[in-house]
């Protein structure tokens, strides 16, 4: 196991040794200036340098993710299954989630900032909004597929539509829901990001996106790599928890997680 385990590391790691030591050799042969182009060293260094500001700025990113993530799963799932319960509702109410999905979050952040205030609210609200529709989606996709045969015998049985739902239709679309999850924990991430820089918490307290934005506008170009190689961290590491979630609730019965 260890050695499957290694041999599928190996390959990406190599890859990324060769990518990273080449940048640094050609940056370093052109000798392009840091501003422009910093060297993964300088990165690295800016990292150190800034470490306390850069851990402030990731754990606040965190708080406004998670919270958006959470808010959208629990609403997403829930208006999915409301959905999923009549067909008449689902026609009248799933056109303007869809809509609601077109319309960029940027158009409407100023809103959303009047709304809510500056800060945290706003943040949260932005990353639910990009999180949220494709938690409902795939649920409602998921729902909506189980066998016609099951959903047949539980009628027979005199089964409720809530009974249904909960004991059948609900276990059957967990592979989606758990698809669906993947893709928002990585949205809401870029949601939060997205939100600091419209609606951000500044000074100390900023997130990435306020970090960003500030080494951007003093040119600390090393920092600001540093600052979205970070973000990415984030969005790998959300994706990787909601993975290992979604193995542990499959791998006895779907095969998507043996």
């Amino acid at each position: 196991m260890l050695r499957k385990g290694m041999s599928g590391v190996i390959p990406s790691l190599v890859v990324f040794i060769i990518f990273v030591g080449g940048w640094e050799l050609v940056v370093r042969l052109i000798g392009t200036p840091p501003y422009i182009l910093p060297k993964p060293s300088d990165i690295v260094r800016a990292a150190s340098d800034n470490w306390h500001n850069l851990m402030v700025s990731v754990s606040t990113t965190i708080t406004e993710a998670v919270v958006g993530f959470v808010v959208s799963v629990v609403l997403g799932i829930a208006l999915a299954v409301l959905l999923a319960l009549s067909k008449m509702v689902e026609r009248s109410v799933y056109p303007y989630a869809i809509i609601l999905q077109t319309i960029p979050v940027v158009a409407v952040a100023p809103i959303i900032v009047i709304w809510f205030g500056a800060g945290m609210n706003a943040i949260v609200v932005i990353a639910f909004l990009i999180s949220f529709f494709p938690i409902l989606s795939n649920t409602l996709i998921g729902l909506n597929s189980t066998e016609q045969n099951m959903k047949n015998l539980f009628y027979l049985y005199n089964a409720s539509k809530i009974q249904t739902i909960i004991r059948l239709r609900f276990p059957a679309a967990l592979p989606y829901i758990m698809a669906g999850l993947k893709i928002s924990c990585s949205l809401s991430v870029v949601g939060a990001i997205v939100g600091e820089y419209i609606a951000g918490i500044g000074g100390g307290n900023g997130g990435l996106g306020y970090a960003i934005t500030m080494a951007s506008t003093h040119l600390q170009t090393p920092y600001l790599f540093a600052c979205g190689l970070a973000a990415s961290i984030l969005g790998i590491a959300f994706f990787l928890i909601v993975n290992a979630i979604s193995k542990w609730l499959l791998r006895s019965w779907h095969e998507s997680a043996m």
